[in-house]
């Protein structure tokens, strides 16, 4: 049976909280007529209302995707008469649009936001971690076998893992649908919400260092 050899374990953390890049804004828009595909963009009259209200404020239209359709009817047959729930997704690439986004789509009284998810640089950040996780452990390491007496020899066992840590939720669905509720009745409503969003990224490594003989 193998014998582990003299180790000494170090373990270091690393956070950073990264502010989100971009993000997508999912709506839902009640129309009274039913059209499928990407024409509803343009002949179902609710959806192009919003469509164009965001083309002109600057969204690109390759930048609003239909996700779905469902047919609501009352019958069990799809009439003339059938209305319908477009489902769109809003790519918002420069956050400083997003009040203005907000302040487009609750004026539209057919449209709802049900969410918005926040898109990160996560990638650059848990790289940053891992290389400053093991420079401070390596370091670590270094004074310890000194003040141990011992030398390090090399590694015998490596573990990393990371994780983020959400912040709360900073859109509420009952604040968007009240503020939508006010916007015909309020000149300039007040937004009540934040529009920027952030998330904490962890980076762990474990790491049992070979050393000569205690």
């Amino acid at each position: 049976m193998e014998t582990k050899p003299d180790t000494i374990k170090i373990s270091t953390t690393y956070k950073e909280e990264i502010l989100a890049s971009h993000a997508d804004l999912f709506v839902t828009i009640k129309g009274s007529s039913v059209i499928s595909g990407n024409e509803a963009m343009k002949k179902a009259k609710e959806v192009s209302q919003l469509v164009d209200e965001l083309t002109r404020f600057g969204i690109p239209a390759e930048k609003i995707h239909l996700q779905g359709v469902r047919v609501e009817t009352s019958s069990g047959a799809l009439l003339k008469s059938s209305s319908a729930n477009y489902r769109l997704r809003i790519r918002c690439d420069e956050l400083d649009q997003i009040a203005e986004l907000l302040d487009i789509i609750t004026s539209q009284k057919n449209a709802t936001l049900e969410r918005i998810d926040w898109k990160y640089p996560e990638e650059e950040a848990r790289e940053r971690g891992l290389e400053s996780a093991l420079t401070k452990a390596k370091s670590k390491a270094d004074k310890i076998a000194a003040s141990l007496g011992v030398k390090l020899l090399g590694i015998y066992e490596f573990i990393e893992n990371s994780y983020d840590e959400e912040a709360p939720a900073m859109f509420q669905p009952q604040a968007m649908m009240m503020k939508t509720r006010m916007a015909a009745a309020d000149a300039e409503p007040s937004l009540g919400m934040d529009v920027q969003h952030s998330k904490l990224i962890h980076v762990n490594v474990e790491i049992w260092y070979r050393v000569t003989s205690f």
